[in-house]
């Protein structure tokens, strides 16, 4: 089994490729950060390969595509990431652009191309990472919140397109909520709720998608959260939302 993990330098990335290679897969391993993509590498018990990419980069992001198509992968994870604090008129626009670019481009393109290799052999699985933020709007991080909810909901209408052309291809949504990794450092915040391990974020990110689920959204309190969000007012979890986004900065 070969697979392909983007943002695969920290956090749920790094210990989804630890998961993985203990399953036997090789692995290709991509990020801009490649020496600890060749740290990672070290203690890895299977083969892996380093893919220094800036995926912020459309041009990259094919060039990644064409290089590993001969390759026939049997996983993508479309991992890479990051996040911005602060009110949107402060924001740092360029930042801002980086992220939709890595956060929403990158994603697009790889979802697409790998997605046609794979329809094209009616084989193959895509695991894009979101967030229970895709579920939401968040002040304070509405950037960060509008890119993860276009990853969950364009993940969601390819799986629905797979499952009406009767397609074994799988495409599923890892909707983690706050996970203790180098988020927060990136987005300078702080959580003020305790978060998942990566560790453990990872496994039951790579449990989910062996069961074939379309959405994996680990955690009682997410569950609840997404359900009351249903019934309450949007106003209301608008301001909600500040207020959690609000006792991050710190």
């Amino acid at each position: 089994m070969k697979a392909l993990i983007t943002g695969a330098s920290s956090g749920i990335g790094r210990d989804m490729a630890r998961i993985l290679s203990a399953k036997g897969y090789e692995l290709w391993l991509a990020a801009r950060r490649t020496d600890r993509l060749e740290e990672l590498r070290e203690t890895l018990p299977h083969p892996a390969h380093v893919l220094g990419v800036d995926l912020s980069r459309a041009e990259a992001c094919q060039e990644l595509h064409s290089r590993l198509k001969e390759v026939r992968l049997d996983l993508v994870i479309n991992n890479a990431g990051f996040g911005l604090f602060g009110a949107f008129a402060e924001a740092d626009l360029e930042r801002e652009l980086a992220m939709i670019d890595t956060n929403i481009r990158a994603v697009h393109i790889l979802t697409k191309l790998f997605l046609r290799d794979f329809k094209a052999r009616n084989q193959g699985a895509i695991l894009n990472v979101s967030s229970s933020a895709g579920f939401f709007a968040g002040p304070l991080l509405s950037t960060y919140y509008a890119t993860k909810s276009y990853v969950l909901r364009l993940t969601e209408a390819i799986h629905e397109e797979l499952r009406r052309d009767g397609s074994a291809v799988y495409i599923g949504a890892f909707c983690p909520g706050p996970v203790r990794t180098e988020f927060d450092d990136v987005a300078n915040v702080r959580f003020s709720v305790k978060g998942l391990t990566s560790e453990r974020a990872a496994r039951l990110a790579i449990e989910g998608m062996e069961k074939g689920k379309m959405l994996i959204m680990p955690g009682s309190l997410m569950k609840l959260a997404r359900f009351g969000g249903r019934f309450a007012p949007e106003q209301l979890m608008l301001r909600l939302s500040y207020h959690m986004q609000n006792r991050k900065n710190g």
